[in-house]
Formats: C-alpha cells, sequence, structure tokens
C-alpha cells in the first residue's frame, strides 16, 4: 500500500524531478517507510512507500523490471502474487513481493495482465523501449487514480491533492461537477470537484504514447458489473456452498502480510463473518479493534465483545467519549482529498487502531451492498407494486404530492412527493431520488449553475433490465457502482491511508462479487438480515449477532451541529454564501430552516456543504 505519482510528457520541460518531488511531499503519510523518484527523458514517476509484503530494499520503488525496460510505480495488493510467479517461474525475480508479479505478468501478456490479477490496485509501467505508458486501476475501485490529460501532458496520482501540487494543473472547481455533489454527496468517477482532473473508473486502464508533438490515449474497459448475469440454475444448496467458500479463500488470501495486522469488530454480521473466519484460518489469536463509547446508545461493545470471547481473539476495546470525537473532527475534515458527505468515523478508527501498532487491518465493508443489508433493497423493490400509479393522470398525482408535503414535512414526504410525479416507477426512476440529498428543485435554489443530468440515473440506465425479477441484484450493481465506489471506498482510502494504514476488503473480492450478482432474488430475499450471508456462514455466526438491531457507525450529528458544531459550521455556510455560484439568500434560509428544526431540513442536507467549503478553504480553490 502506498502513493504514486507521475508525469509523462512531450515536453522535457514539464517533466521534471522537483515536480514528482512536491507530489510525493504531499503523499508523504501513505508511504512513511520511503520514497523514490524514477526519471527519463519524457517521464518522472514517484513513490511512497508502505511496506506490507517484502520489508526489504530489494522491493522499494519504483521497481524495474529484470531487463530494466519496464519501471513500475504500485499502490495495492496482489493476493494471488504466488500464482502468478509460480504460473511465470521463468521471470528473473529479484524479491519476493507483489510488485515484481505486476512486471513478469506484464512482460508476459501486456494489457491483458489486469485480468490475471486479483486484488486492489493503481499502478503505472513505463516501457523505456517504446516510451510508453500504462496505468491501470482495480476491478472494484477500491484504490484511486486520478489524473490530468490536455493532449501533450499526462499527470497522476493516488491523490488529487498531489496533483494541485505540482502547480501545473489550475486550482478551479469543476462547477459541473456541482450539482452531482449537492445531490450524491460527492462527484462520480470519471469527473471530480476540480476541473480538469478526472478520476480512471474501476476496471479500465489507459495507454499513452509519444508521436510527434501530440500524446496518445486511450482508455479501455476490462471488466464491468453490467455484464453479469443471473443465473437461474443454481440451488439454495450451491449459493451458501458458494458463498463461504469464495468468502473464506478472500479472507486467507487477505491475511499474507509481513507487518501486524488486525480486524475491525463491531459485532455485527459483516464485521463478525470475516473474524469467524480469519479465525478459522489463523494459527494464532486474531487481533480485533473495536471503538466503544461512554455513552450506551452508540457502542457496540458488548456485541463485539461477545464475538470476541467465541473467537478468542486478541481483542482490543478503545473507549473514547463523544466529546474526543468532536475534538478529532478538525484533523479528519482536513485529511480529505476530496470533499464528502462521509468519512470522518473511518479517520477516528484508524487513527486509533494505527496508534494501537497495527498497519493492515481487515474491513467488512461491502457487505451490505452485496448481501441486501439496507433497508432501501426491500423498499426499491417494493415500488414496483405500485405501477399503478402511472396510471393516475399526473396533474392529480401533482395534487395528491403538494398535500402530502402540506400534512407531513419532511424529509421522507419530499422524497415520495418526486416518487409520486415519475412517469414510470420502475427501478432506474426510483433508486435516483431514494439516494438523493438534496432534491433537484432544492438544487436549483442553491446555485446559480444549471441543472445536469443525474449521473446515477444514467448509470442505472445502463444496466437495469425490465424484463427482469430480480430486483436485488441491480440495485447491488447501483450501490457498487455509485455510493461504495465513490463515497465508502473513495473515503476509506484517504482517510485509513492519512494514519498509513492498509484496509482490505475481503467482501469485495471480483470472483465473490460476480458469484453473489448471479444469484437470483429468491435465494437472497433479506426476509431477515442478509439471509444469504447468514446461512452460508451457519453456525459461525451467534443467533444473537444475527437478530441484534443494526447501528452502523453513527452519530448525533443534527444536536452536534445546532450546538457544538454550531459556529463552526456557521461561519463555513456564510463563507459559502458569498461564492459566485452560490445563490446567498436561499443557502442561508435553507442553513436557518434547519437551525429552526424544519423537518424537511436534515443535518445531512447541511453538513456536505459546510465540508465543501471547509475543502475549498483548505485547498485554496477557486471559484
Amino acid at each position: 500500500m502506498c502513493g504514486i505519482n507521475g508525469i509523462f510528457s512531450v515536453d522535457r520541460k514539464i517533466a521534471q524531478v522537483e515536480i514528482v518531488q512536491r507530489m510525493n511531499n504531499a503523499l508523504a503519510h501513505r508511504g512513511p517507510d520511503g520514497e523514490g523518484i524514477y526519471s527519463s527523458d519524457h517521464v518522472v514517476l514517484g513513490h511512497r512507500r508502505l511496506a506490507i509484503i517484502d520489508l526489504s530494499d530489494a522491493a522499494k520503488e519504483p521497481m524495474y523490471s529484470f531487463d530494466k525496460q519496464n519501471v513500475l510505480v504500485f499502490n495495492g495488493e496482489i493476493y494471488n502474487f504466488r500464482q502468478i510467479k509460480a504460473e511465470l517461474h521463468d521471470y528473473h525475480y529479484s524479491n519476493q513481493s507483489d510488485s515484481e508479479a505486476i512486471l513478469a505478468a506484464y512482460d508476459k501478456w501486456g494489457t491483458r495482465c489486469v485480468n490475471m490479477l486479483n486484488g486492489m490496485f493503481a499502478f503505472a509501467i513505463y516501457n523505456a523501449k517504446n516510451h510508453s505508458l500504462f496505468v491501470a486501476r482495480d476491478r472494484i475501485g477500491i484504490k484511486p487514480l486520478y489524473y490530468y490529460y490536455d493532449g501533450r501532458t499526462f499527470i497522476f496520482s493516488s491523490e488529487i491533492r498531489a496533483i494541485l501540487q505540482s502547480d501545473l494543473v489550475k486550482k478551479k472547481l469543476n462547477k459541473k461537477s456541482l450539482v452531482d455533489y449537492l445531490r450524491y454527496q460527492t462527484v462520480h468517477a470519471p469527473e471530480t470537484i476540480i476541473e480538469n482532473i478526472k478520476m480512471l473508473e474501476p476496471g479500465y486502464f489507459i495507454e499513452l504514447s509519444i508521436s510527434g508533438e501530440k500524446l496518445n490515449f486511450e482508455k479501455q474497459c476490462y471488466w464491468d458489473l453490467f455484464s453479469i448475469n443471473i443465473n437461474k440454475d443454481i440451488t439454495r444448496y450451491e449459493a451458501n456452498e458458494g458463498v463461504k467458500s469464495l468468502l473464506l479463500k478472500s479472507v486467507e488470501d487477505r491475511m499474507i502480510s509481513d507487518v501486524p495486522f488486525g480486524a475491525f469488530l463491531s459485532g455485527g454480521i459483516d464485521s463478525t463473518s470475516i473474524v469467524a473466519l480469519m479465525s478459522e484460518v489463523s494459527t494464532v489469536p486474531v487481533n480485533t479493534f473495536t471503538i466503544t463509547f461512554d455513552e450506551k446508545q452508540y457502542s457496540e461493545a458488548k456485541y463485539a465483545r461477545q464475538v470476541a470471547k467465541l473467537y478468542n481473539t486478541n481483542h482490543h476495546d478503545i473507549r473514547l467519549k463523544i466529546v474526543d470525537f468532536l475534538n478529532m473532527l478538525p484533523s479528519a475534515l482536513l485529511a480529505m482529498d476530496h470533499p464528502s458527505g462521509d468519512g470522518p468515523n473511518t479517520n477516528v478508527v484508524s487513527k486509533v487502531t494505527k496508534e494501537a501498532g497495527i498497519t493492515m487491518a481487515l474491513s467488512g465493508l461491502g457487505g451490505d451492498e452485496l448481501f441486501a443489508g439496507y433497508d432501501l433493497f426491500k423498499r426499491i423493490k417494493n415500488f414496483s407494486k405500485f405501477q399503478f400509479i402511472n396510471f393516475q393522470p399526473l396533474f392529480l398525482r401533482k395534487a395528491e404530492a403538494k398535500l402530502l408535503q402540506l400534512l407531513n414535512r419532511s424529509v421522507s414526504s419530499d422524497k415520495i412527493a418526486q416518487l409520486m410525479q415519475l412517469q414510470n416507477w420502475s427501478m432506474p426512476n426510483t433508486y435516483p431520488i431514494v439516494r438523493q440529498t438534496l432534491m433537484d428543485y432544492e438544487i436549483s435554489n442553491i446555485l446559480n449553475v444549471s441543472i445536469v443530468p443525474n449521473v446515477v440515473e444514467q448509470v442505472c440506465n445502463n444496466f437495469f433490465d425490465s424484463n427482469s425479477s430480480d430486483y436485488f441484484s441491480q440495485i447491488s450493481k447501483a450501490e457498487i457502482y455509485t455510493y461504495m465506489q465513490n463515497v465508502l471506498l473513495r473515503d476509506t482510502d484517504y482517510m485509513s491511508m492519512s494514519h498509513a494504514l492498509e484496509v482490505r476488503v475481503p467482501f469485495l473480492d471480483f470472483e465473490l462479487v460476480e458469484f453473489v450478482l448471479s444469484i437470483p432474488d429468491e435465494l437472497k430475499n433479506p426476509v431477515t438480515p442478509k439471509k444469504l450471508l447468514v446461512d452460508a456462514m451457519g453456525k459461525l455466526l451467534p443467533t444473537e449477532i444475527v437478530n441484534r438491531q443494526k447501528m452502523g457507525f453513527v452519530f448525533p450529528w443534527e444536536h452536534w451541529i445546532r450546538n457544538e458544531l454550531q459556529e463552526y459550521c456557521e461561519t463555513r455556510i456564510v463563507r459559502l454564501a458569498n461564492r459566485s455560484f452560490i445563490n446567498s439568500v436561499n443557502l442561508l434560509n435553507l442553513w436557518h430552516r434547519y437551525l429552526k428544526g424544519d423537518k424537511r431540513v436534515n443535518w445531512s442536507r447541511i453538513w456536505h456543504l459546510v465540508v465543501l467549503e471547509n475543502w475549498m478553504e483548505n485547498n485554496s480553490i477557486e471559484d
């Protein structure tokens, strides 16, 4: 796990070591164990190292192929590196790292090497003979890769802020992305919040080569969720056995490490499943970590202790007060590489885990998205039963929507009112509204920017099959491609790496993802919480854990923003109101409505606006 940077340009004056050194310095938090730079006529590659596998200097990067023709910088982990090395046994290896397996695979298969890799990765390989650059990102999007390309120069990095430190890209807000951000508390790949900086989509690679005074650029998709089809022939037994064996293999693969590691343990179904399987594989007690609070309503300590006792783990019960979390909040927001409505929770967990001496941890992230763990799975599937509403005249539905909003002033009634005005209650139409934070009419009031097409709606239209009755897999695809990849995974990466902690996610092994998404609804219907996963785990999951109330890592944001954080939030809301792209009157009105307790303005409709202004200030971003 590391941080990578690079510049590839037809202009030798742009590809300078001192520029990439600045970029490397901006990623020092990601790689405290060393750094390196490679430089040639048109390219400079930079690397910051967090040593996880093969801690020797032989595994440092940039790493050269045995013939010195290819140079690699790599962020992530390749879990099947031993198998690749065994298959490509004729390659002249010089170390025990997983990085060198990428060089061997590229030497053998070229760009097709990405199809052979199982892991989380973002890497770049420069071919000194052909003067070409190959960059790639993993299938699920666990590791990020940002880039700038103008036809003559290509700049890439693990973080946006490192690209900005090059001083080759203007710190200019991408106003076209503002609507997306206000809708969903994030900006969906390939766009970012910064003009001209893109995010390489999961399952894509880019090839670049010099052609005269231009830089040829070809981007290609090598894997996507949309091609996964439902297997109607699978039996319940085969589904359970398949989930269990694939998850066990995934956990075992992700326990390969040359540094101390452990697991986040909340005592929920997902984290308990991971710890249970780790305990089956490990010959020594597993290190587990739980953040607990004196305030019982926010603490999952008793469930975590129960699991720790059952599996005889070396348990770390890290006790905090709610005020401790508040005190850590400013530093958590400083760690943000891209504004988001989420993230501080992960920062706090990562900080205390790293301080306990752990460099790598396994997480249960992805379990909800794969196994229909959110209420919205049932809610959106139930919407299909309301197709009769389409037969009502539109004017009547609009009148009913307004009446509902008058009688029940709440965020949910606002969303129902929007749904009632739809021409069709199919999944591509309902899912984007259910997931939205601010509705389009509210965004129009706040922004002096034209409303753009809904990215999430476009994603849903790409894969929704109107003839299929298997809603859960389609909702899972939407969750993975939007919320999980662009909020959860991105936030987890920069928040954990701000403390040089590597987080591995066994539920997101691509073979497990493909298998679960191919299982029909009748075998994964969550009549009880995450039924398919629970059935697959069998006796490994205690009944008390399966039947406990789902909590999540939730804090009293509603209370904080009106009290302890009010001054902090108001200062930033007022500054945001003075931005050129904001309608100041309407934004301040939204803020005052929140303070007065208007139930149609909850904390999540305010917080991401506070974060946006805070991020722009911290990074000196122009309007």
